[in-house]
C-alpha cells in the first residue's frame, strides 16, 4: 500500500500523540565516482569577527540559577502555528542581541553565519549532482525574533525530494518539550517549579535527501546550538545514512569520512558518536534501526564552546564529501520494480521513526514550529505491507540483518 504526502500528514497527529508516551550494486565504482566528483567544497570562512569572549557562556554554564522563570512578556509556550511571516528575503542575520535569554550572543551569531554558508554550499553541490532541479527558497521571520530559510528541491532527475532548513528560534517552552529536545535523562530545567516555562534560544541546520534510485541511500543531518535561561548551553547534531540495499564500499566511505573528521578533533569522538547514532536511530516498536547510522551527539558542552563550534563546522562541511560520491556512483544503476517497492517500505520505516521518536520533530511540534519545515523530512511517498517478511538469503534479508545488528564499517 502506497501513501502520498497528504495521507502521511493526516496520520502524523496520531503518531506524535503516541510519541509523548515514549520516553553490492551495478554502476560505477566508488573510487571512480570520487575522482570524477568535484563536490568536495566547504563553506567559505566566517565573514564576521567578534570581540566578546566566547568563554563567557562556558563560565555561566557552571552557575545554577534556581527557580528562574520566564518573564511576564515572554512568548507563549506554543509560539503559534501561524506566527511565521513570509518575507521575500531573510535579514542578513536572524540573531539579534538582546532577544531571548541572556547568553553568548557572539556564539549565536557565529553559529548562524556558519550554517548559512553551509546551507548554500550543500544545496549548490546537490543541485550539481541532480543536474535538473534546483532548490527553491522560502524565508520567514517571527515578530518575537528569529525566523528561517527553507531550501527544497523536488522532482529532480536524481532526487525526488531534498531539503535543507535553517532556523533561529526564540521563545519559551514547557519543560517536557525541552526534555524532548535533549538526551534522555538530562534535566535542563532542574531547579524550576512544575509548570514553569523555560526561555530558550535555538539555532540549527537540518537536512533530508530522498533519491529516486533504490541503490542511492537517503541521508539526513542536523547541527544545532541551544541556550536556555541561566547560562545553560550545548551543541548537538550528527549525520546519518539510510540505504535500502547494503553496499560495503559505500558504508566504508561514509563512515570513514566521518571517522577522519572526528579524529581531527578528538580520537574518542567517532567511536562514541557512532555508538550513540546506533542507539538513537532505533525504531523500538520494530526492533530495528532506521538506517546504518553515522554519528550523533547531543548535550555537548564538555569543553570550550569555540572548540565545539569548530567540530560542528567540520562535521557539516563533511556532508558532501561523505555522501556525494555515493550518489554519483549509483544514480544511474538499473533497478527492478521489486527493488523500488522495497525502497518504499524502508521509507515507511523512515516515516515511523521521524513522527514517533525524532527529537527535532517532536520539539518542533511541541513549540509551534513551522509545519512545512518540520515535516520536510518526510518522503513524498512510502509503503506499508501487512506482515511483510523478507526472503531468506535475499539482498533485503542481508540489509535487514544490518538493521537489527549494529556493525563496524
Amino acid at each position: 500500500m502506497n501513501f502520498g504526502t497528504a495521507t502521511l500528514l493526516a496520520f502524523s497527529a496520531a503518531l506524535v500523540s503516541a510519541a509523548e508516551g515514549f520516553a553490492p550494486s551495478a554502476g560505477r565504482s566508488l573510487a571512480a565516482a570520487r575522482s570524477a566528483s568535484s563536490l568536495e567544497g566547504t563553506a567559505s570562512p566566517e565573514t564576521e569577527t567578534f570581540q566578546r569572549s566566547l568563554l563567557g557562556a562556558q563560565l555561566a554554564n557552571s552557575k545554577k540559577v534556581a527557580g528562574k522563570k520566564a518573564g511576564a512578556d515572554a512568548p507563549a509556550v506554543n509560539l503559534g502555528w501561524d506566527s511565521h511571516q513570509a518575507v521575500e528575503k531573510a535579514p542578513d542575520s536572524l540573531v539579534r542581541p538582546g532577544d531571548g535569554p541572556d547568553g553568548n550572543y557572539p556564539m549565536r551569531a557565529k553559529f548562524e553565519q556558519m550554517i548559512r554558508e553551509a546551507q548554500v554550499s550543500i544545496t549548490d553541490a546537490i543541485s550539481k549532482i541532480d543536474g535538473k532541479a534546483t532548490f527553491q527558497e522560502d524565508s520567514w521571520i517571527r515578530a518575537n525574533g528569529g525566523g528561517g530559510m527553507s531550501r527544497v528541491l523536488k522532482d529532480g532527475a536524481v532526487f525526488e525530494k531534498a531539503g535543507v532548513n535553517l532556523s533561529v528560534v526564540y521563545g519559551s517552552m514547557p519543560q517536557e518539550a525541552l526534555q524532548a529536545a535533549t538526551e534522555r535523562g538530562v534535566d535542563r530545567a532542574k531547579g524550576m517549579a512544575p509548570g514553569e516555562r523555560v526561555p530558550f534560544f535555538a539555532c540549527g541546520l537540518s537536512c533530508v535527501m530522498h533519491p529516486r534510485n533504490p541503490h542511492c541511500p537517503t541521508m539526513h543531518f542536523n547541527y544545532r546550538y541551544f541556550e536556555t535561561d541561566g547560562g545553560i548551553w550545548w551543541f548537538g547534531g550528527g549525520t546519518d545514512i539510510t540505504p535500502s540495499y547494503l553496499n560495503l564500499d559505500d558504508m566504508a566511505h561514509f563512515h570513514g569520512t566521518y571517522k577522519d573528521m572526528c579524529d581531527r578533533h578528538d580520537p574518542e569522538f567517532y567511536p562514541k558518536f557512532k555508538a550513540w547514532a546506533d542507539k538513537y536511530f532505533v525504531i523500538s516498536h520494530r526492533n530495528e534501526t532506521r538506517g546504518l547510522g553515522g554519528i550523533f551527539y547531543d548535550d555537548l558542552n564538555d569543553r570550550e564552546p569555540e572548540k565545539l563550534f569548530e567540530f560542528a563546522k567540520d562535521a557539516v562541511n563533511s556532508v558532501v564529501p561523505a555522501y556525494g560520491p555515493i550518489i554519483e556512483a549509483h544514480k544511474d544503476d538499473p533497478f527492478t520494480e521489486k527493488e523500488r517497492e522495497w525502497q518504499q517500505m524502508r521509507r515507511g520505516r523512515y516515516v515511523e521513526f521521524n513522527l514517533v521518536y525524532d527529537r527535532g520533530t517532536v520539539f518542533g511540534l511541541k513549540t509551534g514550529g513551522r509545519i512545512e519545515s518540520i515535516l520536510m523530512s518526510l518522503p513524498e511517498t512510502a509503503r506499508w505491507e501487512y506482515d511483510h517478511q523478507v526472503e531468506p538469503g535475499s539482498p533485503e534479508a542481508e540489509i535487514m540483518d544490518a538493521f537489527k545488528h549494529a556493525r563496524e564499517w
